[in-house]
């Protein structure tokens, strides 16, 4: 069966059971501890390459978290795999306060060139405190703060992200075991403990320049990210 046909055949049986389900599409109020339905795969070609772009709803989060694949899925094993967080500011406007726009885009680079493997976009911008906090962090950081500081400063955890949505969302087409294109080690040890295994972990060496360069060391010395500066 052509790929697309098979995730085509997942988001029927998804759509028939959101049908029967009384909440319905308003996830919010289903009572399960986790639902994760994939509810649309569509065509996707860009300027990297031809994909397929993959939408899920889920009860936990509310948010539009999306996957966009290259090639079979097929036996499920050793797909390689980035879980990008988004960054409105990286990703879409070029910031070069972060280096996010550089690992989305090299990424699927990366999985283009390979022929098979998986972007999952996962809404969760400033690591998971949201787009205006993450402006907010921005200003104290603009006086003198780092990133880690900057969001305890808001009253946030420095990470406030989990997997558990993204991990369901890899289950749910059939990925059983990544090679993980990151260079951070909670991401690797999340997964894991959700029950997709990391048989490798693939780095993401940034480029590094005057404006993000306090920025990547705080990855580095604060949160434990694996970097070569």
């Amino acid at each position: 069966m052509h790929e697309l046909e098979r995730l085509e055949g997942i988001v029927r049986g998804d759509l028939r059971s959101l049908k029967s389900c009384p909440a319905g599409l308003c996830c919010a109020d289903c009572g399960a501890s986790l639902c994760v339905k994939l509810v649309a795969a569509a065509d996707f070609p860009t300027d990297y390459g031809h994909f397929k772009i993959l939408g899920f709803v889920n009860n936990k989060d509310g948010k539009d978290h999306t996957i966009v694949l290259k090639g079979e899925v097929g036996d499920g094993e050793n797909l390689l795999c980035r879980i990008h967080s988004a960054c409105l500011t990286g990703d879409a406007l070029g910031s070069r306060r972060c280096d996010c726009g550089d690992q989305l885009h090299a990424a699927l680079a990366a999985i283009e060139h390979e022929g098979r493997g998986l972007v999952l976009y996962q809404q969760a911008e400033g690591r998971g405190i949201g787009l205006t906090n993450k402006l907010r962090a921005y200003v104290l950081q603009d006086q003198g703060l780092d990133t880690l500081e900057a969001n305890t400063q808001l009253g946030f955890r420095p990470d406030e992200r989990d997997y558990v949505v993204p991990a369901e969302m890899l289950r749910k087409i059939g990925v059983r075991s990544v090679r993980l294109l990151t260079n951070n080690p909670e991401k690797v040890g999340e997964l894991e403990t959700l029950g997709i295994r990391v048989a490798l972990r693939v780095p993401l060496q940034p480029s590094t320049h005057e404006d993000n360069e306090r920025y990547l060391k705080t990855k580095k010395d604060r949160f434990g990210h694996w970097l070569y500066l």
